[in-house]
């Protein structure tokens, strides 16, 4: 609800903390002056009042945990009464529009109470989500689908990247005659990534490269080269299949991100189903009459009439 007007950066919590620390610390006495015991400081203290509404240390932490991240740099104590002031601005106009009974007016009202239930739908559905969210109940969902879970398939693959198609043809020629080193040709000819390891690519998924060249070098089988140069952005292809392998499962660690995705939404998707369906429901028309149930009858319709008899043709 509460934005700050500031375009600046927020703080973390613990340097904000630290910055208050200092602004508040009192001055030390003279020398002359009999040491004192220090005062308890209050765990949430007051940092300013506006018509008599006050402004704590928890609203300054709650505004600085809102600001973007430019000023995660800056010093606290420079920070501090910007938040503040920014506080003390809000507070002052909500106070003035209370005073002008703003808070009465119909639209006012109405804006009120849609935020009010957001605010509402919003927590309930944190409270609803947050058991599937701990690092236990994704490790339980890890071990449910790891049975399921199936390595994705990887190969391992040469290639000689030149860019016209006349000296890719030239280049799969060579590499089609009895006793040749694709590594070595690759070595001479290849301009491509890899050339000096012989145009080796190493393992790579499906995924990991542009349509055209993947779908070529994934319809070969091992030790099998490209029929014929394969076109792409970068140039022409001669591809070389060296080995297929499945990749391993996924660990824990490296799924957690999407485990922690499909748990919230398979959990928010079930808890709005099952609470929309425990809620009693009234459905009305657009000019406010209740929807009327259809009766058994409605849209039956009645049956044919019997043709008449047809009476004698008369001479």
């Amino acid at each position: 609800m509460r934005r700050l007007l500031l375009s600046a950066a927020a703080l973390p919590a613990c340097l904000l903390s630290a910055g208050l620390a200092l602004a508040q610390a009192p001055a030390a006495p003279p020398a002359s002056a009999a040491p004192q015991a220090a005062s308890p400081q209050p765990a949430d203290p007051v940092v300013a009042r506006v018509e008599g509404q006050e402004i704590r240390l928890s609203d300054v932490r709650d505004a600085a945990a809102e600001l973007p991240d430019e000023l995660k740099n800056a010093p606290p104590a420079m920070i501090f009464p910007l938040i503040v002031d920014q506080l003390v601005a809000q507070k002052a106009i909500v106070a003035r529009a209370r005073a002008e009974g703003l808070e009465r007016d119909p639209e006012v009202q109405r804006r009120i109470a849609r935020a009010t239930d957001q605010e509402l739908q919003q927590a309930l559905l944190r409270r609803e989500v947050a058991p599937a969210l701990t690092e236990g109940a994704l490790r339980a969902r890890y071990d449910r689908e790891s049975a399921t879970r199936q390595g994705e398939e990887e190969i391992h693959a040469r290639h000689i990247l030149v860019p016209t198609e006349a000296a890719a043809r030239e280049a799969l020629e060579e590499v089609r005659r009895p006793g040749a080193d694709f590594a070595e040709i690759a070595k001479r000819r290849s301009t491509g990534p890899g050339a000096e390891q012989g145009g080796d690519l190493g393992f790579f998924k499906k995924s990991d490269m542009i349509p055209e060249f993947a779908e070529a070098a994934f319809a070969l089988q091992p030790g099998q080269i490209s029929p014929a140069p394969v076109r792409t952005a970068f140039g022409w292809h001669v591809i070389k299949l060296e080995e297929r392998r499945t990749a391993p499962a996924a660990s824990f660690e490296d799924s957690q991100e999407a485990l922690r995705q499909s748990a919230f939404e398979e959990t928010v998707n079930g808890a709005v189903e099952r609470i929309r369906n425990a809620a009693r429901v009234e459905r009305f028309n657009l000019d406010g009459s209740p929807i009327r149930a259809p009766g058994l009858m409605e849209g039956a319709t009645p049956p044919a009439a019997a043709p008449a008899p047809s009476s004698a043709p008369r001479r």
